[in-house]
């Protein structure tokens, strides 16, 4: 009976393929990570995207596809992934935690959720965590490319937008007004600590030691005391932090530096 299930969804799936001859094609390549368990699903679906134009990256676990991500973050590797078809039943992490943990971290890439689950509350519960569109199995292979393209689209017009905004949770920070909003409250900074903030939300979780503080917001020619930087730390962190003592945004990394976030 299982088996049959199976079979019977992938020939529901195939019933509405899209045709090549009538759909727009995407002129430059995005690329889509694919994160599906169920073998056969996961190839249909690649294949009608790729069919598309897309360049699709495949994981069949949650884990996996925190790791894809998380390699791209540090280390820049090829292009972006552009959006995230996302199966709620994975093994090892589900769904719903990869999407909350994306969104946690503050990476706003579109995310569209595959579930079987078809009740009002799960899907509320699957936007609700920060999913940006919601497709039930079985599903129209057509309708999926197309909410794929409309919410490449979207995000490719915001960005295009908001291109000069470094945002990361309740933090915005605005380089060409050199403003910066916390919490809905806009924030007096100095130059020293509104580059330095700039600095962190460019980068990430990247650790900085001192040196490299110094190097890239003083100057190589800088000649004083690297304890300036714990001073300027000390002040962001009482301007941004709900309690500075207990830092949510700038973490010390001890024996090694900074990070933000």
């Amino acid at each position: 009976m299982l088996v049959e299930n199976k079979i019977e969804r992938i020939f529901m799936l195939s019933l509405d393929l899209p045709s090549t001859a009538f759909s727009e094609k995407i002129q430059l390549t995005s690329r889509i990570l694919l994160i599906e368990d169920e073998e056969l699903i996961r190839n249909m679906i690649a294949l009608n995207l790729e069919e598309e134009g897309y360049e699709v990256i495949k994981a069949n676990n949650g884990r996996e596809a925190l790791n894809i991500l998380e390699r791209q973050h540090l280390q820049g590797f090829g292009d972006n992934i552009d959006m995230v078809i996302l199966d709620l039943m994975l093994p090892e992490v589900n769904g719903l935690d990869v999407c909350r943990l994306l969104r946690y971290r503050g990476n706003m890439i579109p995310i569209l959720i595959l579930s079987a689950k078809a009740a009002e509350t799960d899907r509320v519960l699957g936007l609700e965590v920060g999913a940006d569109d919601y497709l039930t199995k079985p599903f129209s292979m057509r309708e999926l490319v197309a909410r794929c393209r409309a919410l490449i689209r979207r995000n490719s017009v915001n960005n295009n937008i908001s291109e000069s905004v470094r945002q990361f949770k309740d933090i915005s920070l605005f380089p060409d007004e050199c403003r910066v909003m916390v919490r809905g409250q806009e924030v007096n900074l100095s130059p020293k600590e509104f580059r330095l903030l700039e600095l962190f939300m460019t980068y990430p979780k990247r650790v900085w030691d001192r040196e490299q503080l110094i190097e890239n917001i003083w100057g190589a020619d800088f000649m004083g005391d690297t304890k300036t930087v714990d001073v300027h730390i000390r002040w962001l962190r009482e301007k941004l932090e709900k309690d500075a003592s207990h830092p949510e945004y700038l973490i010390t990394v001890r024996g090694f530096g900074y990070r933000f976030g």
